[in-house]
């Protein structure tokens, strides 16, 4: 009897202890560690507490009839970072991690904006076009028109994230950081546009944040000469990350 007692103990902690252990991973993630091939040195990283943080990947920045284009910006490079950009995203949701789409977005009347008041009205490219050319208002990163839609070829899925900011940076003045909490997450898969100016903007905010940031190169491009491009790779390398490239990111995730 007292066997049979002893038994049904055993039986129920084991069960309880299995049921705690499920959950705990369904809350955290159980650990999947892989090593990311990386300068200035290969990373260790868990992709279970891993998001892919996609700047700005819109109509604006790399499609022809976008606000780029329109001005005259260079938008030679973005075939290549928008596949490469789709390499890596689906490689993520197949792996289970999260992606996380930001927009440059302003309300239609630019309430969120800073106004004359902000030095973000005259530097913050879409703003400063607006208002020095009548042609363009409303025209340019305005929420819910095509410029500011994200490109037809990367379009948000169920299950991503999606986040609307108004500054380069995607950690300032938006939920980011407490999504990324919400998650667990702490190492931070960057690509998008432009390299130079909100990648770098939000990269640098995340690695100020204890966040490990790692910018996939040529899942990037930049805005201006090619030495923006040259100045981030360098200043993420040597010091505020990492950089990798869409082979070796798409190599690490997947496991090929």
């Amino acid at each position: 009897m007292r066997l049979n007692v002893l038994f049904l103990v055993l039986i129920a902690c084991s069960v309880a202890f299995f049921m705690t252990a499920t959950m705990s991973d369904i809350a955290q993630g159980a650990e999947k560690m892989v090593t990311v091939q990386a300068k200035p040195e290969p990373l260790k990283i868990d992709l279970a507490r891993t998001a892919v943080v996609v700047v700005d990947m819109q109509n604006a920045f790399a499609s022809k009839g976008g606000m780029f284009d329109l001005v005259g910006q260079d938008i030679s490079g973005a075939k290549s970072v928008i596949a490469n950009n789709k390499q890596i995203i689906t490689a993520a949701r197949k792996a289970g991690i999260k992606v996380i789409y930001l927009l440059m977005s302003y309300t239609p009347d630019l309430s969120n904006s800073g106004g004359p008041g902000s030095p973000n009205w005259y530097k913050e490219f879409g703003l400063a076009m607006m208002n020095k050319k009548p042609e363009y208002k409303g025209k340019f990163l305005i929420e819910g028109t095509w410029d500011e839609a994200v490109v037809d070829e990367l379009k948000p899925e169920p299950g991503d994230i999606v986040i609307r900011k108004m500054r380069y940076s995607g950690f300032r003045g938006t939920s980011l950081d407490v999504v990324l909490k919400t998650y667990n997450v702490k190492y931070l898969i960057l690509t998008g546009i432009a390299t130079n100016v909100c990648v770098e903007s939000t990269l640098r905010d995340g690695y100020f944040l204890d966040y490990w940031p790692i910018l996939v190169a040529d899942a990037t491009n930049n805005a201006g000469p090619p030495i923006t491009q040259q100045a981030t790779l360098w200043n993420v390398e040597a010091l505020f990350g990492w950089v990798t490239s869409t082979k070796d990111m798409v190599k690490a995730i997947s496991g090929k």
